[in-house]
């Protein structure tokens, strides 16, 4: 069986670029469950509900999110109403929302989701690495394919979390930084693996943003207003091929598609 990851979807051209590029990926790979990070869906910051509507229409069957999925305040009367919407689970107890759950394909296969953050450079959280041990333990009763999805910033916190959890999970990613990495492959214990899925967004951009403000940015030190970028969007995802009996990754697949 197959999974397919979309990568950060940012803003309006990143939607576009889902909704032209995801229902050919799913056809050509015969894909069976789509997860997609939203959490800089709405205008390049947050999530709403018209935007998540939009993405489940696109095919999108689970969206995970991370740091920016508190910048809509209607997210948290949203998360009680949407089951298929995640946010990380080290967040303190008692926010809205779940961290991972257990969702079905249309051939009835059970898929566990798991949205994590880090700690470097990000905001003061609980230990991911203790969270992804309790929702493995508790997920792993029902099936033995487990999704994670590890926003962070630094790839020394997300190859460190690859190599904890290889063998209890089928695939780790990572999102967050918005720029596709090289080193997708299967660790020693069965586990996929690659350090950042990228975005779906405009390539034409400073990880989404217009490259005016963010150049400026730098340059004054300032506190300049981001917008989104709207020029070449593309769509990046990673593909992992599962073996559905025991669990274990059989391949991952680096996805960019540009969208004329």
């Amino acid at each position: 069986m197959k999974l397919l990851f979309v990568g950060d979807i940012v803003g309006r051209p990143g939607r576009y670029a889902l909704t032209h590029a995801l229902g050919r990926l799913v056809d050509r790979h015969c894909v069976d469950l789509v997860i997609a990070n939203g959490e800089n869906a709405a205008a390049g910051f947050g999530l709403t509900a018209e935007v998540a509507r939009e993405i489940f229409a696109a095919g999108v069957d689970v969206i995970t999110s991370g740091n920016h999925i508190w910048d809509k305040k209607e997210v948290f009367g949203l998360f009680e109403k949407e089951p298929r919407l995640l946010r990380p689970a080290n967040y303190p107890q008692g926010l809205p929302g779940k961290g991972g759950g257990v969702f079905k394909t249309a051939g009835g296969v059970k898929i566990g989701v798991i949205n994590l953050e880090g700690r470097a450079f990000m905001n003061n959280l609980d230990c991911p690495f203790r969270a992804a041990d309790a929702l493995v333990d508790e997920i792993s009763v029902q099936t033995k394919i487990i999704f994670v999805d590890f926003h962070a910033e630094t790839t020394s916190e997300k190859i460190s979390l690859g190599h904890y959890l290889d063998g209890r999970v089928t695939a780790m990613v990572g999102t967050h930084t918005h720029v596709q990495t090289a080193d997708e492959r299967i660790l020693p214990g069965g586990t996929a693996y690659l350090t950042d899925v990228g975005m779906t967004g405009s390539r034409d951009s400073v990880i989404g943003i217009r490259k005016e403000e963010a150049i400026e940015r730098f340059l004054t030190q300032l506190p300049i207003r981001f917008e989104v970028a709207k020029k070449d969007p593309w769509l990046c995802a990673a593909l992992v091929t599962i073996d559905e009996a025991s669990g274990k990754a059989q391949a991952i697949e680096r996805i960019q598609v540009a969208i004329d």
